[in-house]
């Protein structure tokens, strides 16, 4: 009886946090007309163009799945540390480290030149290794020293946007060769053989093959946390660390592992932007995507699940935004607006909870 109380609890309070999630972002998308009619922009036409850049299109349509591809794995990654009551919010100098070390096994690690598939499986695997790699700076910091990894993997993450401003602007590291005035800082395009495949073929459809790896990468974190005995010591380290070190848990290899899966995660959401979408680095290479990614994390309310629909759902708002401001000249930062608004109702929303669960 008592299990069975404790499932449909659970049960109650999921279906409690999906409501809520919806509430916030209907919310959001209601302030976000209200703005725009402040504007003086007919909403018609802001609607209009919103829809034509996020699904008018085949074109469209798979633009903002490869979008969402890289803010889902950045907030699966968010997910799968915070299973452990850790938070990364460091999925912006994970892309951003993704996406060199992507692009310097692209052009310079001989990447081009391997047989079969391995031109772009082995950049996106140097890309996980990076992303790993720096999270699990932070991972050290916060088992050895005790730095909040909240407070790292943020100030890591301009670390790393500085990293790739550096690598543009130094012949000497990713630099395209200048040969006149015009030369942009960014790197030189990667070769085809580097570019991730498209699915279908069809350059009007560039729907790539990061879209199943993505989505098995998702159902393998979604079944590792549920249904494994990794999954029950992740959560065991969250909810009480001192009772799971008598467990004998090993506390300090967990927040290291999953720190450093984490970054893998956003490495390899940057050579997804880069392979798929970019092709060569430029010195605002993340975009913004590692916080957008944090906010499809928290919206998802820990479900791998809410992960994919999230990152869907701020795919599309990110395509309709930009072309929002191209054909209605509405400020993409309209999009930014709503995505806040969204972050602080969830966090007013968790903290009336709380007081509601507290009795004060």
């Amino acid at each position: 009886m008592t299990t069975m109380a404790l499932n449909l609890w659970q049960q109650m309070r999921m279906q409690t946090a999906i409501w809520i999630s919806l509430a916030a972002v209907l919310f959001a998308v209601l302030v976000g007309l209200a703005l725009v009619a402040s504007m003086g922009v007919p909403l018609s036409d802001a609607i209009v163009a919103f829809a034509d850049g996020a699904w008018g299109s085949p074109y469209a349509i798979a633009a903002s799945i490869n979008r969402a591809l890289a803010l889902g794995l950045v907030g699966i990654g968010f997910v799968l540390a915070n299973r452990a009551n850790l938070t990364n919010v460091g999925g912006e100098g994970q892309i951003a480290l993704g996406g060199i070390a992507a692009t310097a096994m692209s052009l310079y690690g001989g990447a081009s030149h391997l047989p079969g598939p391995l031109p772009f499986i082995v950049p996106m695997i140097a890309a996980a290794l990076a992303g790993g790699v720096w999270g699990g700076i932070a991972g050290v910091l916060k088992a050895k020293v005790g730095t909040n990894e909240v407070i790292s993997t943020l100030l890591m993450s301009f670390i790393a946007i500085w990293l790739v401003y550096w690598c543009v602007q130094s012949e000497v590291l990713l630099r395209q060769p200048m040969n006149n005035t015009a030369t942009l800082p960014e790197s030189l395009e990667i070769p085809d053989v580097t570019k991730l495949p498209l699915l279908t073929g069809d350059p009007g459809m560039p729907l790539h093959w990061g879209l199943p790896i993505a989505l098995v990468l998702a159902v393998i974190v979604a079944i590792v946390l549920d249904k494994t005995v990794f999954g029950l010591r992740l959560r065991a380290v969250g909810l009480n660390p001192t009772a799971a070190r008598r467990a004998g848990i090993a506390i300090v290899p967990s927040i290291l592992l999953v720190l450093f899966l984490a970054g893998a995660l956003g490495g390899l959401a940057g050579s997804f932007m880069l392979q798929g979408e970019q092709y060569s680095l430029k010195a605002r290479f993340s975009s913004g995507y590692g916080f957008d990614g944090l906010v499809v994390g928290l919206l998802a309310r820990g479900s791998v699940p809410g992960v994919i629909a999230s990152a869907l759902l701020f795919g599309f708002l990110r395509s309709g935004g930009i072309n929002m401001e191209l054909a209605a000249g509405v400020p993409s930062a309209i999009v930014m607006v709503i995505q806040g608004i969204i972050i602080l109702t969830l966090a007013g929303a968790a903290f009336w909870m709380e007081r509601k669960k507290s009795g004060k």
